[in-house]
């Protein structure tokens, strides 16, 4: 899980925490609020907090579907919105779900469905079918092969 931390003077000035009751994703919130005015991001590749869940933590009130919600409308105002087309690199049911769920507007920016399945590419065309929608590393191996560079070359939405 990432955990982030900023002083109380920044704290402030993104405007604190959204305090609209159960369910509601307030860390994710107040992160996206963060990025709008400006705040970064730095990794730090070590353990800096041990959190335990228990059965009655907020955080099993907030649901997966409302988590999407936000962070598609974060995609389509922060990188869509400046595109004028793109390609969405997975065919399969969470391709489709994502394409599902861009505005109109955001459907016809998508030029093509991309994978590295090879039954889907010998196809020529793509039917549901169950698969893995992990790739064993393939996925990750193309984009250092072509020397895509994250967030400016492509974004990791998942």
């Amino acid at each position: 899980m990432p955990t982030w931390f900023c002083s109380r003077e920044w704290f402030c000035h993104v405007g604190r925490f959204d305090e609209a009751g159960k369910g509601t994703p307030e860390d994710l919130l107040f992160f996206y609020e963060h990025l709008r005015k400006g705040g970064g991001v730095f990794r730090v590749n070590q353990c800096l907090l041990l959190y335990r869940y228990h059965p009655q933590a907020t955080t099993h009130s907030v649901l997966e579907g409302t988590i999407w919600t936000h962070r598609v409308l974060f995609l389509e105002e922060r990188i869509l919105s400046r595109w004028t087309f793109f390609t969405i690199w997975n065919a399969g049911k969470q391709g489709r779900k994502l394409f599902r769920s861009l505005t109109p507007a955001n459907q016809k920016k998508v030029a093509a469905f991309c994978d590295v399945d090879t039954n889907k590419i010998s196809k020529g065309f793509y039917t549901y079918e169950e698969s893995k929608d992990l790739t064993g590393g393939q996925f990750e191996e193309n984009l250092k092969l072509l020397n895509l560079k994250e967030a400016v070359d492509y974004y990791h939405f998942n």
